[in-house]
């Protein structure tokens, strides 16, 4: 088996166990969130101040772990689909079609993404998803939506044009703890209104 095709099952493995795992990192993740926010979030609305954003370095970390391994799922099956492609494992004519035009890919896919994202958030937030809702959680969340929708554009872009560097990637994880730096100051901002 040539060089490039044992590189190309090896990334497709570790692809498929983080998506596996992927799932796993988000009940966990949310199950500490809704620990720290009782009843979904209500506690903003109920003036009670969750007693882990006195310390806004924990929520700070646990949001950059998690925009962390989300970008990195990303940048992982990117690579792993660009390698199935440049190895010839498809045989038809519209594989290389996300490679010839990676910019309308990347954004496509990153406006998928941040819509998903959206309803997560509304899910979390109102325990189900609440359309009436959706337009000022789109307005609160859209600068952190502005910084966190470039960063996965750029991965993507990087990714399928094949011009990934460990530059690059210091770049995006930049990206994603100004993010998460972000979240954590519109918390504690949202809090600090609530409670007067």
């Amino acid at each position: 088996m040539p060089e490039e095709r044992k590189h190309t099952v090896f990334l497709g493995l570790a692809f498929l166990i983080l998506l596996v795992l992927s799932p796993v990192e988000n009940t966990v993740f949310f199950n500490i969130l809704n620990d720290t926010f009782p009843n979904h979030l209500l506690a903003v609305r109920t003036l009670s101040i969750p007693g882990i954003l006195v310390n806004s370095f924990i929520l700070l970390g646990m949001f950059f772990i998690n925009n962390v391994l989300f970008v990195s799922l990303i940048l992982l099956g990117m690579t792993f689909y660009v390698n199935l492609v440049l190895i010839g494992f498809f045989k038809g004519e519209y594989e290389y079609i996300v490679l010839e035009h990676p910019r309308i890919f990347a954004i496509v896919f990153t406006i998928v993404v941040l819509f998903l994202s959206i309803l997560r958030t509304s899910n979390l937030i109102y325990g189900g998803i609440s359309i009436a809702a959706l337009p000022p959680i789109l307005l609160l969340s859209a600068p952190m939506g502005m910084v966190e929708g470039y960063g996965i554009y750029f991965t993507i872009k990087k990714t399928l044009n094949r011009e990934m560097t460990m530059k690059s990637l210091v770049f995006i994880y930049v990206i994603f703890l100004i993010a998460a730096i972000m979240e954590v100051v519109f918390i504690n901002l949202l809090i600090r209104v609530t409670t007067g």
